[in-house]
């Protein structure tokens, strides 16, 4: 571990979500609420995934300055800090993948450091503004960062509102669509820099260890295709064969018919050239 862990807001808070996970067990149960706790991880799987990940960390593709701002309103929904410390910390981790100046390599670190140690951590709270000059420029995207969890407490308080309204239970939608949503949010999203560097197989010989795994791919709407993604990370599509299941890249197929989102940067054939399969 690079720095002792100590408690800080955001470690306790994040104690405090999975804690409220389990009230689940004393709440009325409904598969309405599981409708829910998917319908929510889905969207928010997708606005990490297009947004944090392929838009704001690699401008794999281009959108209006609203959508913009809507995307990383809903990213921020997540509970992963703000955008644009999200997407600096992304930049800074393949610049030095795998290397001792990597933020959350598996290979150096272990697992738990790089599942969740280095975002609990108060060493890595800050981030170099110079990383992330061409979004920082923005004042809607500074105001969000600075205040990212405006976004989060946001969706909690119209989950409960929902579940008064529709007679589900205020505390149930609380609990399953915001708590259980989001835990499962955080670990799917953190398996990413925890597993797709040591569980999975190679299609090209990067200068680190990232792998390519279906299940994780599965679970993050496409970000388990890590081996391509490395070894051409400004393409918007990280699953390049047929069969490589990348939900994200579908879904931003589809925000580009709507005109929504535009210039989708390619995987491009030139890049398959050192491709083993």
């Amino acid at each position: 571990m690079r720095k002792p862990f100590t408690f800080t807001v955001t470690s306790v808070s994040f104690v405090l979500v999975h804690l409220g996970c389990l009230a689940a067990l004393w709440l009325t149960f409904s598969w309405k609420l599981v409708a829910l706790c998917a319908a929510l991880y889905l969207v928010r799987m997708f606005a990490v995934t297009a947004g944090y990940h392929r838009y704001f960390s690699h401008r794999a593709y281009r959108m209006g300055r609203v959508a913009q701002f809507l995307m990383a309103f809903l990213a921020q929904t997540s509970a992963q800090k703000g955008v644009l410390w999200w997407a600096a910390n992304h930049r800074h981790h393949h610049r030095h993948s795998d290397t001792p100046q990597d933020l959350h390599s598996p290979v150096i670190d272990g697992f738990w450091w790089s599942h969740l140690g280095w975002v609990l951590s108060d060493a890595h709270d800050t981030y170099d503004p110079a990383t992330i000059e061409d979004f920082a420029r923005f004042p809607e995207l500074r105001f969000l960062d600075t205040y990212h969890w405006i976004c989060p407490w946001l969706l909690g308080t119209l989950a409960f509102g929902f579940g008064l309204w529709s007679g589900l239970g205020g505390w149930e939608t609380l609990v399953w669509g915001f708590a259980i949503s989001t835990v499962l949010l955080w670990h799917g999203t953190f398996c990413i820099n925890s597993l797709t560097h040591v569980w999975g197989t190679r299609r090209f010989e990067t200068g680190d260890q990232s792998r390519n795994n279906l299940v994780l791919a599965l679970i993050t709407l496409g970000e388990g295709w890590h081996n391509n993604h490395h070894h051409y990370q400004a393409s918007c599509r990280a699953g390049i064969r047929w069969w490589e299941v990348d939900p994200t890249y579908y879904g931003l197929k589809v925000l580009g018919w709507v005109g929504i989102v535009r210039d989708m940067r390619p995987f491009p054939r030139a890049a398959m050239a050192s491709s083993r399969s």
